[in-house]
């Protein structure tokens, strides 16, 4: 257990790092893939998602992932027809403090409330991977950026359930952390 809470804590000092600003990852299955994995500010908001959903249990931890994945893929062909939102990356910066805020401080969110937030999230989410993926190889971007995102929600699901409450916490506050440290660099 001592090893894996030392690799615990390795994961989260090395996505606190600041962000690599997306850069060189292509277009494709494989550029989708890797876009997640690019910057802090993707990975630290859709680690959150899973430990928002892990803390609350239940039917939010398929619910809340799967939301957010669908509504990554509804900002995504939104903004691919034109349709783009206002305030993308402050709302980026926003999902990465308010659910670490709500996972360090362990507040309880009833399910359509949190379905709401993270859905809200996952379209500004969406929209930016779309401004992002150039234009060869869109749906396999998307396919790829979706897969992606959902395997980070997995991995925070399963932090907080392997490592417990404690650690899950503090992975909220190093997310609220990681999300102040992009906000002023």
């Amino acid at each position: 257990m001592r090893l894996a809470r030392m690799t615990a804590a390795a994961v989260l000092l090395i996505a606190a790092s600041p962000a690599l600003a997306h850069d060189g990852h292509g277009g494709g299955l494989a550029g989708g893939f890797a876009h997640p994995f690019t910057g802090a500010d993707h990975m630290l908001a859709m680690i959150a998602v899973g430990l928002f959903a892990a803390l609350k249990g239940g039917r939010a931890v398929w619910a809340w992932p799967a939301m957010f994945v669908g509504a990554a893929a509804l900002g995504f062909a939104g903004a691919r027809f034109g349709v783009a939102l206002p305030l993308v990356e402050p709302m980026i910066l926003a999902s990465m403090l308010v659910l670490g805020l709500l996972v360090a401080a362990a507040v309880p969110v009833a399910v359509v409330p949190g379905i709401a937030l993270v859905a809200l999230f996952g379209l500004a989410h969406g929209q930016a991977h779309a401004f992002e993926a150039g234009s060869q190889s869109i749906a396999a971007f998307a396919a790829g950026f979706l897969l992606a995102s959902a395997g980070l929600h997995a991995a925070g699901i399963s932090f907080y359930r392997i490592l417990g409450q404690v650690p899950g916490r503090l992975a909220g506050a190093a997310t609220v952390a990681g999300g102040l440290a992009l906000a002023f660099a």
